[in-house]
């Protein structure tokens, strides 16, 4: 059974999901940059389900040599970082240590599974609303479930022991028998939303679609990325992109994409648009609306950033 975890990231997702498995009495340690004192004094607080609760990791770390070989690694970094996994994650490693990698787009698995081996690697999409609006805090706008794949054909057992993790702690969580499948799925929602929210002004994911323009855009952006699924032998019902826009009509959702515009940091433009744009164009597949969206998003980073 997985007993110590370390979280690497002290961001919204790395936050949630590490608290809720200190609550389930998991020994979480936190390996944490800019929060690493504030973590250390104050602790997590977590908000979610109508109550607010305050906890304490086992660790707060600056290097992964302070934390030493873990049970499990949860990879809560975003994917801008992943030049840091090669010094991050080994010392994090020992022989039997599993690692769940929670971000968003297309290659991050494949970078993550370069630093620690493919047998090691399990993909993990998040669909939830949580955000960190404040140091330590991360609030839960809606639970959602977690859907983990294995980065190898053959988990071993792998993917179906970190989901007993995520279930422990209370959070639902299956998993699927192919993680590029999960990994397309989400971008139906990630890729018009967490882009238009940016390039539409700072809207919240329901302000998108309350204009008529907006909302025939985000269904145009949902069906590229669906066709392009297709093409790399992933299938995606019509129901799943209506149902992603129906649970986004009541969503006043600031996606992560939008937070990191806001406070200047990095976006994860090449996960989340430009790694599906590349693979659409090499399959023959036309997606005007995603290489448009993707222009207008490294446009507003270059300036955010010059």
């Amino acid at each position: 059974m997985i007993k110590t975890v370390a979280v690497v990231g002290a961001g919204a997702l790395g936050l949630y999901y590490g608290g809720r498995m200190v609550l389930a009495g998991c020994e979480v340690s936190y390996l944490a940059r800019s929060n690493r004192e504030f973590l250390r004094a104050e602790g997590i607080t977590l908000d979610w389900a109508g109550e607010t609760r305050r906890l304490r990791p086992a660790q707060v770390a600056g290097e992964p040599g302070e934390i030493g070989p873990v049970d499990l690694v949860v990879v809560a970094l975003k994917a801008t970082a992943n030049g840091e996994l090669s010094r991050l994650l080994p010392p994090l490693l020992g022989p039997g240590t599993l690692v769940v990698n929670l971000q968003n787009g297309l290659g991050v698995d494949e970078a993550v599974a370069a630093v620690v081996g493919g047998e090691r690697t399990v993909g993990c999409l998040c669909f939830v609303g949580v955000n960190r609006l404040s140091a330590g805090r991360a609030t839960c706008l809606t639970e959602g479930y977690v859907e983990l794949g294995a980065f190898t054909g053959d988990s071993g057992g792998r993917a179906e022991a970190v989901a007993e993790v995520f279930v422990r702690a209370g959070v639902r969580a299956r998993v699927a028998a192919s993680l590029a499948a999960v990994r397309w799925r989400k971008l139906v929602w990630n890729v018009p939303f967490n882009g238009l929210t940016v390039t539409e002004g700072g809207l919240t994911s329901d302000e998108v679609l309350r204009d008529p323009a907006r909302e025939a855009r985000v269904r145009a952006l949902m069906r590229e990325v669906q066709a392009a699924a297709r093409a790399e032998g992933v299938e995606i019902e019509d129901a799943f992109l209506e149902q992603n826009v129906r649970i986004t009509r009541d969503m006043a959702y600031r996606p992560s994409t939008l937070l990191d515009f806001l406070a200047g940091r990095p976006l994860e433009l090449d996960p989340i648009w430009g790694e599906p744009l590349r693979r659409a164009r090499r399959l023959g597949v036309p997606v005007p609306e995603l290489a448009r969206l993707h222009a207008e998003l490294t446009a507003k980073a270059a300036l955010a950033t010059g």
